[in-house]
């Protein structure tokens, strides 16, 4: 029995248009035989290619609600599709495929169509240190991307002269075969073989980007990054991915941030914490110390009868909330006790004294207050 075309490919039966297109190119990418070469890929491939056929187009995809497979096999969307008419099926396919392995199945670029294709988007991993991603700041970095060839602006002829329509496909990309059975006719749309899909042919390259209409560029880029980002954090940089082909538009640039462990402070939400060690006479008679934050050594009053494991709080001292500098967390700190295991003699005498007032029981083996440092 067929799977459930929402459930392979992860969308709910509400999902709109675009969410179901999201949805395929996501696991297109993932799937597709040129890239995966495990066990089973190709036919999970198939499987989602089938999916978005029918849940893409309107009709078909009541149909399947409605009725399930028995409404839709045996017609439109089953046994071979006109891709040519599927629209934004052959659209999405060309858009995700067009840079892969130097531009799709085959090494050569998969076109659907001659007009304006959407660049690649990049990503890149940047690493922050812990209070680059707390108080934010601008940074540099470097990229290498696709830009149009300056020379040919794109073309990929050689000034002077420009491509020429495909003959073969009459500049479609495509090729079609009609197939007819005693069930009806069946066409079947293939990549153009002269053309490989761009519906133009280029008889004289330029020789600055040997026909492609793009370089690959090394290129620095300031990026602000905003207060309170953390792990996994997101940063969308408009038009810096790769250039896009037949004037079309570039991709963008995804930079994803990582934040180094710090060897004082660990993040909780918006919170900072971090511990700080106080003798057991400091806990005990209380005392006014600095501690270290993220901006800096602060004066903290401890309270006398501080206890161990204590949280104390700075308020207003943590992470400012992504999207909104203004609201800050807290700065939480634990406080540790020091237990000496050892004593002079004069300290020993003295806590002996102490020991006494408080009629607890001292010296080898005792149970009391100080008992364990003196053994």
């Amino acid at each position: 029995m067929a799977r459930d075309y929402y459930e392979i490919l992860g969308v709910s039966r509400d999902a709109d248009k675009e969410d179901i297109k999201q949805a395929y190119r996501r696991l297109a990418r993932k799937y597709h035989p040129d890239v995966n070469k495990e066990p089973g890929a190709e036919d999970r491939f198939k499987e989602i290619n089938r999916a978005y056929e029918v849940l893409s187009e309107p009709e078909i995809r009541e149909r399947y609600n409605r009725f399930g497979e028995a409404g839709i096999s045996g017609g439109a969307g089953a046994g071979f599709q006109d891709m040519g008419d599927m629209g934004g099926f052959a659209d999405i396919f060309e858009s995700i495929f067009s840079g892969f392995a130097g531009g799709g199945m085959g090494g050569q670029p998969q076109r659907r169509r001659s007009g304006p294709v959407r660049g690649d988007d990049l990503r890149l991993d940047l690493k922050l240190d812990f209070r680059e991603a707390v108080f934010g700041g601008e940074k540099e970095i470097r990229i290498s991307h696709l830009e149009v060839c300056g020379v040919c602006n794109g073309s990929g002829a050689k000034p002077g002269t420009r491509p020429r329509t495909c003959s073969t496909c009459g500049g479609s990309g495509q090729v079609r075969r009609v197939t007819r059975t005693p069930f009806g006719s069946f066409t079947q749309v293939s990549t153009c073989p002269t053309c490989n899909g761009t519906g133009t042919v280029i008889e004289d390259k330029c020789d600055a980007c040997d026909g492609k209409g793009t370089n690959q560029v090394p290129k620095k880029l300031k990026i602000t990054i905003p207060a309170g980002v953390d792990n996994g954090t997101r940063l969308r940089i408009s038009q810096e991915g790769d250039a896009g082909q037949r004037g079309g538009p570039p991709g963008d640039l995804y930079v994803y941030l990582f934040v180094n462990e710090d060897e004082l402070f660990r993040r909780d939400g918006i919170n900072i914490l971090s511990e700080i060690k106080i003798s057991y006479l400091q806990a005990i008679l209380g005392c006014r110390l600095e501690v270290e934050t993220v901006e800096g050594p602060v004066e903290m009053v401890i309270p006398a009868g501080t206890q161990a494991n204590t949280i104390m709080k700075l308020e207003n001292r943590g992470v400012p909330r992504l999207g909104n500098p203004v609201s800050r967390g807290d700065h939480l700190l634990t406080i540790l006790i020091d237990i000496p295991t050892k004593v002079t003699p004069e300290e020993r005498e003295l806590l002996e004294k102490l020991a006494k007032i408080k009629g607890d029981r001292t010296g080898k083996g005792g149970q009391g207050f100080l008992g364990n440092l003196f053994k």
